[in-house]
């Protein structure tokens, strides 16, 4: 797994070699089942442009993610408008999943923009992401060497 922040520092970009098929890859971004022991569980979620939907947070207090499928080309990109609903000026951002054969596996690229890292919270809130992106990556992994 790599990060450069020196790409685009208003954007989480972090990629990840995984060995498996971009198929597996796209089966855990986007069966519901499976997304839940990576990422959140989600409740309305279809992989179909236009579909709204909540991930729920397992925090305490529990919260909210609303979402929308804003791109869903099977086995190649995911793209989701993001709202975490915890928060009192909910941020809007875009999480992006892009999919590509290298190989024998795949090459996984998560992208989420629309950070204002002029703002000091919003700066903070993207490098907090970023790490937690990082952990939910290998819990990504997990669940993929487990199929």
């Amino acid at each position: 797994m790599t990060s450069d922040a020196e790409l685009n520092p208003a954007a989480v970009e972090i990629g990840s070699f995984l060995p498996q098929a971009p198929d597996a890859v796209w089966r855990a971004l986007t069966e519901s089942d499976l997304l839940a022991r990576w990422l959140m569980r989600p409740t309305g979620f279809a992989a179909s442009v236009g579909t709204h939907f909540i991930f729920a947070v397992p925090t305490r207090p529990a919260g909210e993610v609303a979402c929308e499928v804003l791109v869903a080309t099977p086995g190649e990109q995911l793209t989701l408008g993001w709202v975490d609903l915890r928060a009192d000026r909910p941020a809007r951002w875009v999480v992006d999943w892009s999919i590509r054969p290298h190989g024998r596996g795949t090459r996984l690229l998560l992208t989420q923009t629309g950070f204002d890292i002029n703002d000091r919270r919003q700066k903070m809130t993207r490098n907090a992401m970023e790490r937690g992106w990082k952990v939910a990556l290998s819990r990504l992994r997990e669940v993929l060497d487990a199929q």
